[in-house]
């Protein structure tokens, strides 16, 4: 099997526990991976609820701990021991858009520091990662985060990404320079355009966004289309897919709980690839 349909096979959907978000999950099959996300107005006991309430689909469920959502070690140890008794083995410790750290941790290194102290049932941990930059945060100290939480994450995630040449170019100063990190690919699903570009810009990817808008194949794609499709970012990607050593071991896809659209393109996607 390629390494592109087996990535295919196995996408990472991303979802928003908003209102209305139950309705995208039954385009979705038991066993297909759900990621939770945690956002600053919900709160992380919200992800933790929503774990609980669609666990019983079946999914293999990912919620997103933001560190710091996280008020200490004890609040750490009791959602450890939730999702242990929800049968979660799976987790995201991004550091969380909170300016102000609500508790005890300031950083996902921090959290992860800890739980690898703890007794716990996952066997995948994911970590953020950047290949764009991060608006707050230099390039050094994103490194140097990477490189602390290696051996204790199993994964790493990028950033939703439009400029495929950027994102390659950093994977491969990664590996470089020592960062072999498995990573998953953060691509955007399919949706309406202009709600996609206005959303890139207001999470912090606008250079990519920028690149998208002025990149002559994608724009003449997009003219004819008011859907966007990531087809030429995954066509940019495969190489690097084939490639051992760049680690790719998935796409994590953010859908904005446009689920339908995703998973229709992403069954086309699989009648092609031969």
């Amino acid at each position: 099997m390629s390494a592109l349909k087996q990535c295919m096979e196995s996408l990472y959907y991303e979802v928003i526990p908003m209102k209305g978000y139950e309705a995208g999950l039954d385009h979705l099959n038991a066993g297909d991976k759900v990621g939770i996300t945690c956002s600053p107005k919900q709160g992380i006991q919200y992800t933790l609820d929503t774990v609980a309430h669609i666990q019983p689909r079946g999914f293999q469920v990912t919620p997103h701990l933001a560190a710091r959502q996280i008020k200490n070690r004890q609040h750490l140890a009791d959602m450890v021991s939730f999702l242990t008794d929800q049968g979660v083995t799976s987790i995201f410790v991004p550091g969380g858009d909170v300016d102000v750290p609500m508790g005890d941790y300031d950083s996902s290194a921090a959290v992860l520091a800890d739980l690898a102290e703890m007794d716990h049932p996952f066997t995948k941990i994911g970590v953020a990662s950047y290949p764009e930059g991060h608006p707050a945060i230099p390039d050094d100290v994103l490194f140097d985060a990477l490189k602390a939480k290696q051996g204790i994450a199993t994964h790493m995630v990028t950033q939703m990404c439009f400029d495929m040449k950027a994102l390659l170019k950093w994977l491969k100063t990664m590996r470089d320079a020592g960062i072999t990190t498995p990573v998953w690919i953060g691509l955007p699903g399919v949706m309406d355009r202009m709600k996609l570009f206005k959303t890139s810009l207001r999470i912090g990817v606008g250079q990519s966004a920028k690149y998208a808008r002025k990149q002559k194949g994608l724009a003449g794609m997009l003219l004819r289309s008011s859907t966007y499709k990531p087809d030429a970012l995954l066509k940019e990607l495969k190489p690097a897919m084939d490639d051992e050593r760049m680690a790719v071991e998935g796409l994590y896809i953010f859908t904005f709980n446009q689920i339908d659209n995703t998973v229709q393109w992403s069954q086309e996607q699989l009648k092609r690839i031969k």
